[in-house]
């Protein structure tokens, strides 16, 4: 049955709306009617502090990372363990908690492919890191995600989680589309414009 569990669990767990949690206990708000309106960690950092926004980063890399461990330990295969992956994902994006609406999953995405396969996720943020600090555009950063864990996955030994990346990278295309756009012409918000800032749209 672990192979049919898994997945649900995996979304239940992603679906938790830690970043929101943690805007509500930290500073007292509602972080979707505030800055981007997005519940990701950058809105929690820009609308609450960088600790803040450092701590809803790592519970979302977490809830991604442990369904995927826990199917590991239970000796699930390749595909079963991309079907967790992959709920653990969307859970993220599409909240059961929240009518289905949910962050952008680039955390997420993260902790899910350090557990799946670590060193081409390690290369692919390294690649996402460097773009940042650049730029200063966290959506660049994320895209460049999106574009470099597929062809890390293909290039640096786990072509089996090819596939699913390449499909996560669709999915971040898609929740980043708007970002994108304001890339394109030159008006998305930098990183480190600080707390006050309330028109920050670039998410992670």
């Amino acid at each position: 049955m672990a192979p049919y569990l898994m997945p649900i669990a995996a979304y239940l767990l992603g679906s938790v709306p830690f970043a929101l949690v943690i805007g509500r206990l930290s500073c007292g708000i509602d972080i979707r009617t505030q800055g981007s309106g997005n519940t990701g960690a950058t809105n929690v950092a820009r609308l609450c502090g960088l600790k803040w926004g450092l701590t809803a980063l790592a519970l979302d890399i977490a809830k991604g990372a442990i369904p995927v461990l826990v199917g590991q330990a239970l000796g699930l295969g390749w595909q079963a363990l991309s079907a967790t992956a992959l709920a653990a994902i969307l859970g993220h994006v599409y909240t059961v908690f929240l009518k289905f609406k949910g962050g952008k999953a680039v955390a997420t995405t993260i902790g899910a492919f350090l557990a799946l396969a670590w060193l081409p996720t390690l290369a692919a943020v390294a690649a996402c890191v460097g773009v940042i600090a650049a730029t200063r555009y966290v959506s660049a950063g994320s895209l460049t995600l999106a574009v470099g864990l597929p062809l890390a996955c293909w290039t640096l030994g786990a072509p089996q989680y090819g596939p699913l990346a390449l499909a996560i990278a669709a999915l971040l295309f898609w929740r980043h589309r708007a970002n994108l756009g304001r890339l394109l012409r030159g008006e998305e918000s930098k990183l480190g414009r600080g707390k006050s800032d309330p028109s920050a749209p670039s998410e992670s």
